[in-house]
């Protein structure tokens, strides 16, 4: 009976014993799915420890507090995010930029929460070491598709194009995991499309920018 009883107490103890990176990474997960419906300032380290299964004190014992929580949360998110974003080095511009997109759709898929995280979960004022981690991904994206086509330095205009275009990707990905009622495919496409005609508007503002158009669609027909 002694042993049936220890048995018991034991299973109730629950699961097994997790590294210590293992649990962190546990946390992280369940306030990266707290913080991609609700903002920081409604979630309490008590709701972050409900969800992980852990102690209040845990919590605290990993990360010190819910701000060093929320960066490390939104850390995580971003360096998953940055490794997707590797730059492609097969096929023409294009190509290599339905590559690109195609990855970045990847992690939105596979990281809703991070994803959703990254872009809603922040305070209204994106300052300090959040604002960091999300601008830094956003020149990390801009940074892909500069290599993508082949261009070094954007002048003005094609720098303000793809930044306009980079937000309709995240407003994209985002109404896509709220709706999923586009294929991913014709998603994407759809987005390669957008960049085309707004490359063709912004080469009359810009030679250089038309003359970035006119190759593409050149090698396009090629």
């Amino acid at each position: 009976m002694a042993g049936k009883a220890r048995s018991r107490q034991s299973g109730g103890r629950g699961r097994r014993r997790l590294s210590v990176d293992e649990r962190r990474d546990e946390l992280i997960e369940a306030a990266l799915q707290l913080f991609s419906t609700r903002s920081p300032e409604d979630i309490s380290i008590d709701d972050v420890a409900a969800r992980a299964g852990a102690s209040r004190a845990l919590v605290y014992h990993y990360f010190g507090g819910k701000y060093e929580l929320y960066i490390a949360a939104l850390g995580s998110a971003a360096k998953k995010l940055s490794v997707l974003l590797e730059p492609p080095t097969e096929g023409k511009p294009l190509e290599r930029l339905r590559i690109s997109l195609r990855r970045y759709f990847d992690f939105v898929e596979s990281h809703a929460a991070g994803y959703t995280a990254l872009l809603r979960g922040g305070p209204a004022d994106r300052s300090g070491e959040a604002g960091e981690i999300v601008d830094g991904i956003r020149q990390l994206l801009l940074d892909r598709i500069l290599h993508s086509l082949d261009v070094e330095t954007p002048q003005p205009i094609l720098r303000i194009t793809l930044r306009a275009w980079m937000a309709a990707v995240e407003t994209a990905g985002l109404d896509w995991l709220e709706n999923r009622d586009v294929p991913r495919p014709q998603l994407e496409g759809l987005l390669v499309d957008h960049l085309v005609v707004m490359f063709h508007a912004a080469g009359r503002h810009d030679p250089g920018t038309g003359r970035l158009f006119d190759r593409l669609a050149q090698e396009e027909m090629g």
